[in-house]
């Protein structure tokens, strides 16, 4: 019914990576799957993937993911690609960069926040200005 290859992706998609409550970890980490954090980590994760932190996970360090949904507490630098979710029992403090944000009523996000397609945006208002600008010379 599946390919070979078509079964291959499928898993992919479908790998999950947990810290347990109770542990914590000192150390960076590199996965292609996606990681839910319900203990403590100190260090870095790079994913191509979501990074998902429970409400009793905690973070301090720097996190690079497509996506990412935060419960818990993170500080550091946080660089999502796409979309960010922040569940009103999240805390947040350090320099964000993300595509789009959700955040829900009640959560802290003490963070300087740059979002990429305000940046694009920004950037081609810019090219545009100067460009009618060496027209009108």
């Amino acid at each position: 019914m599946f390919s070979n290859k078509e079964k291959t992706q499928i898993h992919k998609k479908m790998e999950i990576n947990v810290i347990a409550k109770n542990t914590s970890i000192v150390g960076d980490i590199i996965s292609e799957g996606d990681f839910r954090i319900d203990g403590a980590l100190e260090g870095n994760i790079k994913t191509k993937g979501r990074v998902i932190i429970g409400t009793d996970g905690s973070v301090k360090g720097k996190i690079e993911s497509i996506n990412s949904d935060i419960e818990g507490r993170f500080t550091g630098e946080l660089i999502v690609q796409e979309t960010l979710t922040i569940k009103a029992t999240a805390n947040i403090s350090g320099d964000v960069m993300i595509g789009k944000l959700s955040v829900e009523p009640g959560a802290t996000f003490n963070a300087n926040c740059t979002m990429k397609g305000a940046i694009k945006e920004l950037n081609q208002n810019e090219e545009s200005k100067t460009l009618e600008e060496k027209t009108a010379s």
